[in-house]
C-alpha cells in the first residue's frame, strides 16, 4: 500500500534520550530520519520532564518537520499515581505544562517520585490537550485496580474540563493488559463521547534496537534480563511507518482521523530568546547605567588610595589617574551600549556580598580580568592597566556575546553565596541541570550486570577500556584498540552480545545530576520561562533548570559561574593555621617581589603548589628560574602542547643565551616582556593595533580569526592588517612578513587576563609554603584527605623538609592533618574506610577524658556507632593500635568480638546495668586472638590497603641486600645527573593507569616510589603487554631506565623504561654463577664451611697473593642461597654475583 500523500499518521508518543533509561532516540538521529523520510510533524513527550523541548523544537524545525511539546507527568489521586501526557497547542499551553513538569518536581518530598495533585491539572488549562495515557499510566493503574467508576468519573470530569482537548488514546503494541484496557475505554468514548485517538508509544527508531532497549529499562529500574516479575515491553515501540498504522488501526477510522488533524490544532514552538537579565535599580530610582558609572568611579577612587596611597582630592591632577579614569570611561561606554550593566552589577553585588562575610574569592579567571570595570568593582583582583591586559578581549561590540565572568569560590563556603542569591532573587535562580551519558566504560558496566555476567568478569573487560576524560574514546575506538577485548569477543558469545548491546546503548542519558557551579538569574519568576527540576534527596538549596546549559542559554538564561577552587579554600585555611603564630598576617598583603619565594619555584620543589606541580611544570620552573611573576604569568600561559615548545627560547632569551627577536622595531616594547616569543593572545591584537592601527575591537576580531583558522575570514584581515601597515609607512612586504610570523602564535596563543589571575593565585601558595610549610601542607593535605594518592606526595614532601610525622597513632593524631610546635599529625581521617565524623567523635571523647590506656578502655569509651568493622579494619591496618597493642593481626582477626564487645558495653550503660567484668583487664585478652603477627611484606601490604603508600617502612628495605649486584641506583640522583645515560632502579609500584595515545595505542602511567621519592614514568604498549602480570599495586619492580636528552633548541630529558622485572622473584631465584674475592686462606676457610654441599651455583674463587691472582672454578657447582651469601659478606668477604 503506498504512503498517502495526504493524510500522514504523526507520531505524538516520541520518547527521546531525556527520558532517562527509558527513551532511546537522539534527537539528532530523530532529525536525520525526518529528514529522509518527510515527515510532517513530530510531538515530543518524554517521561517527567521537558527537558529536551527547545532543543526538540529547534532541530525539528530545521528540517522541515512541525514540532508539538508535550510531556507526561506522574499525577497522584487517591492513592495510586501514574502517567498522563500533556501537550501545549499555543505558547499558554506550552507555559502551562513548564508549571506542571516544575510543580511535579518543586513540591514534593525525597520519600516520592515526581508528581502533581490531579486537581492541579483541572485548574488554568486553556491551550493544553490531554491524552488518557497507556496501559502503564495513571489510569491503566486504576484499571488494573479493577478502579472502573472511579476511571468512569475521571473521564467525565475531564471531559467537561477540557471539552475536545481531552482524547482517549488507543494502542496496539500487544503489551500486557493492553487489549483489556482498549476494550474498555471504546466502551467510555461511546458513552462519554469522548473522542479517541491512535498512538504509538516510540521509544526507539529501529525495531532491531528491542533487546538493546529492554536492557536499559532493567539499568533504570535496576533489574535483571533473566528476572520474571519485571516491565517488559514487546518489540512493537519503533518508529512505524504511514502504512503500518494505518492498516493497525484500519478498523478505527476515527481514531486515525483525530491522530492526522492533531497537530493542526497546534501552532506553537518554543524559540530562541535574547539575554534576559535583571535589571538592578538604586534604591533612589536611578537606573542600572547611572549606578555602574557610579560605583565604578567610587571603587576607582578607593583602589588609588588603597594601592596607590593617593588621596581623593589629589586625584584630578595625577596623570595616573586620569590614565585609570579614560580606560574605565572607554569600557563604561561599551558597557552600557551593549546594555550589560545590570550583568557587572549582579556579579559586584555578590562578590562583594562574599568578601565581606569572609568567604574567600579568586582574584579573577578567564578574560573577565582585563576589565578595569571589573577591577573596580571588586570583580577582579587583578590590575588590568599594570598587566597590560585588554578589554576587548572580554567584551567587543564589534563581536556580540555575553560576558562571562567565571568567579573562584573557596568549596566550603561557596554554599553560603547560594544562600544569598536564594534570598535576594528567590524563585528567579536556578542551578543548571546535567546528564549523565552511557560512556563507553559505564554502559559495559551496566550491561553486564543486567544481562547477569559475574562482576569480576565485567569488571575485568571494562577494565580493558581506557578512562581518559581529556581524550574520550567511543566504545567502537575502544575495541578496534585492544586486541585482547578483541579476541574475546570473538571466542566469547557473552561478551560479543554485552558488546553488541552496550554499542547500541552508548551514549545516551543515564542519569540527571546539577551543574553546582553554574547558575542563571532570570528578571521574572523563572517558571515562566524554563522548567525546573530539583532532586528532593540532595541537599542543594537552588532548583536546576530541566534544560542543559546550552537549552538555557538559548532561552534567554543568562549563566553565572561560582567554581569551587579548592586552592582557595587550602589559602584561607592555611591563613588561619598562620595567625596562631603571627595574628597580623594576611595573604592580601604578601610582596609580590619576594626572592625566597622565587628560590622555591626555581628549585622545582612545587608539590601542592597551584598549576606549578607537575613534573613537567617542575622542570620547566628549574630551567627558566623566575624571579618576577611576570615569568609565572608567561610559564602558566606556554605549559600546553604547542606553545610548549617556546618556553626553551623565552629561557634562553631571558638568560642571555639567545637574543630576543621582536619582528620590527615597532613591536619592542609589546615583546620584550617576553623575549621575543608571542605568548599571549593580547600581545596579537597589540601588534595589530601599533603596527595597522587596528582598534582594539577590529584586533579581537583578528585575533578570533588567527584562533578559529577560518581561511576566508583570515585572508580578509590579513589584507586589512596589510594595508593598515602600510599606511604606517611599512612595507607591503614586511607587513605580510610579519603577519605571516604572528599567525601560529595566534593559533594557540593563551588569554593573559586568565594567566595572570591564576599565577597570582600560584605565587600566593608558594609564598605560604617557602614560610609556613608545616601549616600549608597541614591544610592541603586535609583538602585532599580522601585523596591517598595525593597524601602519599605530600608525606614524600614532608619528608624532604625533614618535617617529623607522628604516624597515625589514637592516643595522638586526629581527625584533620595537624601542626603543633614541630610535630606533624597524620590525620586518622585520611586513613582509608575511616569515616571523617565518626573518627572526630573519638578524638573528641580523647580530648574530654584522656588518652586511652588500653584497648578494653577504647572498648569501654566509644561509641559503637563511631567504629564500625571496616573503620576499625582501617585503623588497625594502618597501625593506630600500636601503641595499645603493637600485634597487628590478632587484632584484625578479633575484629569481630571488639564490635560484639562494644555494643553489649553501650546495650548496658543504656540500659543502666553493670557488666561485672568490665573492670577486669583480662577480659581484653578474651577476646583478642592468640597468634602470631603478620611478616613484614604483609604488614606493609596491609598499611598500604589503608593509608595508599607506605608509612611505618619501606618494602624496598627487605630487598636492599641485592642493590648492589644489581647497581641499582636512586631515581631522583639518576633524574637529575645527566651524565648518568642509563641505570637500574628498584620502585614499589603505587598506581598504574592505562591510557591509549590519540592514535590508538596502548601506554601506562606508573607512580611509584624507592626509598627517597615518589615519582612517575610511562611505559608503552610493548613493556606494557610483557608486564602486565606483575604490574600490580604494591609490587616492587626493578626497571631498567634509557635517558634521552634532546638537542639545544628543546632541551627536555626523556626517559624511557627498557626492562621491567618483580624484586621478589630476583630476589628468591637461585644465583646461577658468583665469584668470590679473597686475600686469604682464611677466608677461603670461610667459603668452604658454608659451600658443602652439591647445587645449581657455579662458584669461581679469585685468590690475590702478594700481587699475584689466582683463578680457580669449582668443578661441582654448590648450593648457595642469598642468606648465605649475605654472610658471607658480613666477614667483608667480597662477592659479585655474575
Amino acid at each position: 500500500m503506498a504512503e498517502s500523500a495526504i493524510q500522514n499518521f504523526n507520531h505524538l508518543k516520541i520518547h527521546t534520550q531525556f527520558s532517562i533509561c527509558e527513551g532511546a532516540v537522539k534527537i539528532d538521529d530523530l532529525q536525520d530520519f525526518a529528514k529522509s523520510n518527510k515527515i510532517k510533524s513530530l510531538a515530543l513527550c518524554d517521561t517527567s520532564n521537558l527537558c529536551g523541548a527547545l532543543e526538540f523544537a529547534e532541530k525539528i524545525s530545521k528540517v522541515g518537520t512541525q514540532p508539538i511539546i508535550g510531556t507526561q507527568i506522574n499525577f497522584k489521586f487517591g492513592d495510586t499515581v501514574g502517567l498522563l501526557p500533556i501537550f501545549s497547542l499555543n505558547e499558554r499551553g506550552y507555559k502551562r505544562i513548564i508549571k506542571l513538569s516544575s510543580l511535579s518536581f518543586l513540591e514534593n518530598d525525597e520519600l516520592s517520585d515526581p508528581h502533581v495533585d490531579f486537581n492541579n491539572l483541572l485548574e488554568n488549562n486553556n491551550g493544553v490537550a490531554i491524552f488518557s495515557g497507556t496501559t502503564f499510566g495513571l489510569f491503566g493503574e486504576l484499571f488494573n485496580k479493577g478502579k472502573f467508576s472511579e476511571i468512569h468519573d475521571l473521564y467525565k470530569k475531564l471531559n467537561s474540563t477540557f471539552g475536545d482537548r481531552f482524547y482517549i488514546e488507543i494502542q496496539r503494541h500487544n503489551d500486557q493488559n493492553e487489549l483489556g484496557f482498549e476494550k474498555f475505554n471504546l466502551n467510555k468514548s461511546l458513552q462519554l463521547k469522548i473522542p479517541i485517538i491512535a498512538t504509538n508509544e516510540v521509544f526507539y527508531i529501529n525495531q532491531d534496537m528491542h533487546e538493546a532497549h529492554d536492557a536499559l529499562i532493567c539499568i533504570g529500574n535496576k533489574t535483571y534480563i533473566n528476572e520474571k516479575n519485571r516491565k517488559r515491553l514487546s518489540d512493537q515501540h519503533y518508529f512505524k511507518s504511514n502504512s503500518e498504522m494505518s492498516e493497525l488501526f484500519a478498523d478505527l477510522p476515527e481514531a486515525l482521523e483525530n491522530n492526522y488533524n492533531f497537530p493542526l490544532r497546534c501552532n506553537f514552538r518554543p524559540l530562541f530568546s535574547n539575554p534576559i537579565l535583571p535589571n538592578i535599580s538604586s534604591e533612589e530610582g536611578g537606573n542600572a547605567e547611572d549606578l555602574l558609572k557610579k560605583d565604578s568611579l567610587s571603587g576607582l577612587k578607593i583602589k588609588f588610595n588603597k594601592i596607590f596611597g593617593i588621596k581623593e582630592n589629589e586625584l584630578d591632577n595625577n596623570k595616573n589617574y586620569l590614565d585609570y579614569k579614560d580606560r574605565l570611561d572607554h569600557e563604561l561606554s561599551i558597557i552600557i551600549e551593549m546594555k550589560y550593566s545590570s550583568y557587572f552589577l549582579i556579579v559586584s553585588d555578590y562578590i562583594k556580598w562574599a568578601k565581606n562575610n569572609d568567604i574567600p574569592v579568586g582574584p579573577g579567571r578567564g578574560s573577565g580580568a582585563g576589565s578595569l570595570v571589573a577591577w573596580c568593582l571588586s570583580i577582579t583582583d587583578v590590575d588590568p592597566i599594570k598587566f597590560n591586559l585588554i578589554f576587548e578581549r572580554f567584551l567587543n561590540p564589534d563581536r556580540i556575546s555575553m560576558p562571562d565572568f567565571d568567579i573562584d569560590f573557596c568549596e566550603e563556603k561557596r554554599d553560603l553565596v547560594f544562600e544569598y542569591l536564594t534570598k535576594k532573587y528567590q524563585d528567579s535562580v536556578a542551578h543548571i541541570i546535567t546528564f549523565g551519558k552511557l560512556k563507553a566504560r559505564m554502559v559495559v558496566r551496566d550491561v553486564g550486570r543486567v544481562l547477569g555476567l559475574p562482576y569480576g568478569f565485567v569488571d575485568s573487560i571494562s577494565k580493558m577500556i581506557p578512562f581518559d576524560p581529556s581524550r574520550p574514546q567511543t566504545l567502537t575506538q575502544c575495541i578496534s584498540g585492544e586486541p585482547r577485548l578483541q579476541k574475546l569477543i570473538n571466542e566469547d558469545q557473552r561478551v560479543k552480545k554485552l558488546t553488541d548491546l552496550s554499542l547500541k546503548l552508548e551514549g545516551l542519558n543515564r542519569n540527571v545530576a546539577t551543574h553546582a557551579a553554574g547558575v542563571v538569574i532570570a528578571d521574572k519568576k523563572l517558571t515562566e520561562v524554563v522548567p525546573l527540576y530539583k532532586d528532593a534527596s540532595s541537599d542543594l538549596l537552588l532548583p536546576s533548570t530541566q534544560f542543559d546549559m546550552y537549552s538555557a542559554e538559548n532561552a534567554g538564561l543568562v549563566k553565572f559561574d561560582f567554581l569551587g577552587l579548592k586552592t582557595l579554600t587550602v589559602i584561607n585555611n592555611t591563613q588561619k593555621l598562620v595567625k596562631k603564630i603571627d595574628k597580623n598576617f594576611d595573604i592580601e598583603k604578601i610582596s609580590y617581589e619576594d626572592q625566597k619565594v622565587f628560590e622555591l619555584l626555581s628549585s622545582g620543589n612545587t608539590v601542592g603548589l597551584f598549576q606549578v606541580e607537575s613534573a613537567g611544570m617542575r622542570e620547566a620552573l628549574v630551567q627558566m628560574k623566575p624571579n618576577h611573576i611576570e615569568d609565572i604569568i608567561a610559564l602558566v600561559a606556554l605549559y600546553r602542547p604547542g606553545p610548549m615548545s617556546n618556553i626553551p627560547t623565552y629561557n634562553d632569551c631571558k638568560h642571555g643565551r639567545q637574543t630576543p627577536d621582536y619582528l620590527h622595531p615597532l613591536l619592542e616594547d609589546i615583546l620584550k616582556p617576553t623575549y621575543g616569543v608571542i605568548i599571549y593572545q593580547e600581545q596579537v591584537m597589540q601588534i595589530a593595533q601599533k603596527l595597522s592601527g587596528f582598534t582594539a575591537g577590529q584586533a579581537d576580531l583578528l585575533r578570533r580569526a588567527m584562533g578559529k583558522k577560518k581561511r576566508a575570514e583570515l585572508e580578509k584581515q590579513k589584507q586589512g592588517f596589510i594595508a593598515g601597515a602600510v599606511e604606517n609607512g611599512i612595507t607591503k612586504d614586511v607587513a605580510a612578513g610579519i603577519f605571516l610570523k604572528i599567525e601560529p602564535f595566534a593559533e594557540y596563543g593563551f588569554n593573559k587576563s586568565h594567566a595572570a589571575a591564576y599565577a597570582i593565585i600560584s605565587y600566593q601558595t608558594a609564598f605560604l609554603k617557602t614560610y609556613y610549610p608545616k601549616e600549608f601542607i597541614a591544610a592541603s593535605m586535609t583538602m585532599d584527605i580522601s585523596n591517598q594518592n595525593k597524601l602519599s606526595e605530600f608525606y614524600e614532601e614532608l619528608k624532604r623538609l625533614n618535617i617529623k610525622v607522628t604516624r597515625p597513632n589514637i592516643n595522638e593524631c586526629y581527625a584533620d592533618f595537624r601542626t603543633e610546635g614541630d610535630n606533624f599529625y597524620y590525620a586518622l581521617g585520611g586513613i582509608k574506610a575511616v569515616g571523617y565524623e565518626a573518627i572526630s567523635n573519638v578524638v573528641k571523647e580523647r580530648s574530654e577524658n584522656g588518652k586511652f590506656d588500653s584497648i578494653n578502655d577504647f572498648l569501654k569509651r566509644v561509641n559503637p556507632k563511631d567504629m564500625n568493622k571496616l573503620q576499625l579494619e582501617g585503623l588497625v591496618k594502618a597501625g593506630a593500635f600500636d601503641n595499645l597493642h603493637n600485634n597487628r593481626q590478632s587484632l584484625f582477626n578479633s575484629i569481630p568480638n571488639i564490635i560484639l564487645k562494644t555494643k553489649n558495653i553501650f546495650d548496658n550503660k543504656s540500659a543502666n546495668q553493670i557488666d561485672l567484668f568490665s573492670e577486669d583487664e583480662s577480659s581484653q585478652n578474651d577476646i583478642i586472638h592468640d597468634i602470631e603477627d603478620w611478616k613484614f611484606e604483609e604488614r606493609l601490604s596491609k598499611e598500604f590497603e589503608a593509608v595508599g603508600f607506605f608509612i611505618s617502612d619501606h618494602p624496598l628495605n627487605q630487598f636492599t641486600e641485592i642493590f648492589d649486584d644489581y647497581k641499582i641506583k636512586d631515581y631522583s640522583n639518576f633524574n637529575s645527573n645527566d651524565e648518568i645515560k642509563d641505570a637500574n632502579i628498584a620502585a614499589t609500584l603505587l598506581k598504574v593507569q592505562e591510557r591509549k595515545t590519540a592514535k590508538g595505542n596502548a601506554y601506562a602511567v606508573l607512580k611509584l616510589t624507592d626509598l627517597n621519592s615518589v615519582f612517575e614514568l610511562f611505559i608503552f604498549s610493548e613493556i606494557l603487554e610483557l608486564n602486565r602480570e606483575i604490574l600490580k599495586e604494591g609490587n616492587s619492580l626493578i626497571l631498567t631506565l634509557i635517558k634521552n636528552i634532546s638537542n639545544d633548541e628543546n632541551r627536555f630529558k626523556r626517559i624511557n623504561v627498557q626492562k621491567i622485572g618483580s624484586l621478589k622473584e630476583l630476589f628468591n631465584s637461585p644465583i646461577n654463577e658468583v665469584s668470590f674475592d679473597v686475600k686469604s686462606h682464611i677466608e677461603v676457610d670461610e667459603i668452604s664451611k658454608i659451600l658443602k654441599e652439591d647445587g645449581k651455583t657455579i662458584v669461581n674463587i679469585n685468590i690475590t697473593i702478594d700481587e699475584k691472582t689466582l683463578k680457580f672454578k669449582l668443578k661441582n657447582s654448590r648450593n648457595l642461597d642469598r642468606k648465605s651469601l649475605n654472610l658471607l659478606r658480613k666477614e667483608e668477604i667480597s662477592s659479585t654475583i655474575n
